[in-house]
């Protein structure tokens, strides 16, 4: 036991250290290309704090060693949804609450509306054809829903990167690999980023396997700490970036990188589960895909009459996760 639990934090120390280098080398290829915020906060940190969670279904499900491989990747694409809706953002209201108190913050939030909207419409469309996939039997049919949710992503970041004009003007921490210099190259930021990617897969091929072994000996179900511990622990490059936003008042990044995230994890993600499994999702999976999308319209519905969000929108999934919590330990 003492072995996979040393393997299971050094696996998810891996992908941290390694979600972290990404991030950096990303936010670096943002300033050079000289693109926005919104870009920056949700396509590119969305997609560089998304690896991990993305990851850990890809081994899972293909290079799965043990029969509940692809439990724990089916918990792990539908977990990731499920704890950025309801635990990251209610995280980063409790953070903005926090900042107020000691005076860093004003208590409201400055985002552009039509960015956050777009988001959390395309994550509902996505994630509900998502649900919907399990009750359809052909395989065929589900490989062309994924083909369709890629096609999804894809307008996304064609959307963003066209309508976004506010160039991403921030200081940005040196690049690791480049410290002494304010600009540096492609070739060393290429260079962070493949470092960072080959730490993030080598992490998650570890972590799929110390998640398994301790759920036989715990007698834990692997998709219960699938759903619940796994994103939890994959989900900190997403709440501490966030945190860091908030702090330093960039709430469209800090926002963007959750929402655009979820965007991400509601599409890419399901293509590996729809093309690699038989896509049979078991009722606490579905609960927990049925609470993400109920979270995400309710807080579409506060953003379009009330104008906006609030910190208090965002606390709307904290109930629904509690919820979750006592449904699966009951």
């Amino acid at each position: 036991m003492l072995i996979s639990v040393i393997l299971f934090i050094s696996a998810l120390a891996i992908i941290l250290v390694g979600c972290h280098i990404f991030t950096n080398g990303v936010e670096w290829l943002g300033k050079r290309l000289g693109v926005s915020d919104g870009v920056v906060g949700s396509i590119f940190a969305g997609v560089g704090t998304a690896l991990p969670e993305t990851m850990i279904p890809l081994m899972a499900i293909f290079f799965g060693e043990t029969e509940a491989s692809e439990a724990i990747g089916l918990g792990a694409i539908v977990g990731a949804p499920f704890m950025l809706s309801t635990l990251s953002l209610p995280l980063a209201a409790v953070g903005i609450f926090i900042y107020c108190r000691m005076g860093r913050r004003e208590p409201y939030l400055n985002l552009d509306t039509r960015q956050i909207d777009l988001e959390l419409r395309l994550f509902l469309a996505a994630f509900s054809v998502a649900m919907a996939a399990t009750f359809v039997p052909s395989h065929a049919l589900r490989v062309g829903l994924a083909v369709g949710l890629v096609l999804m992503y894809l307008y996304y970041v064609r959307k963003t990167v066209l309508e976004e004009a506010a160039v991403h003007e921030e200081e940005v921490p040196p690049l690791f690999l480049q410290r002494g210099t304010d600009r540096p190259s492609f070739v060393a930021i290429g260079a962070q980023v493949v470092l960072a990617l080959c730490a993030i897969v080598g992490g998650a091929h570890l972590f799929v396997g110390a998640v398994a072994e301790l759920a036989v000996l715990f007698g834990v179900a692997p998709l219960i700490l699938s759903l619940l511990i796994t994103p939890v622990a994959t989900e900190l490059p997403e709440k501490m970036n966030s945190l860091i936003w908030l702090y330093q008042r960039k709430d469209q990044m800090a926002i963007g990188n959750i929402t655009g995230a979820m965007v991400f994890q509601g599409t890419f993600p399901v293509v590996i589960g729809l093309t690699g499994t038989s896509w049979q999702l078991d009722e606490r999976v579905m609960v927990a895909g049925g609470l993400s999308i109920l979270t995400v319209a309710l807080m579409l519905i506060l953003l379009r009459t009330r104008g906006g969000l609030s910190p208090f929108h965002l606390l709307v999934g904290l109930v629904f996760y509690i919820a979750y919590a006592f449904y699966v330990a009951g």
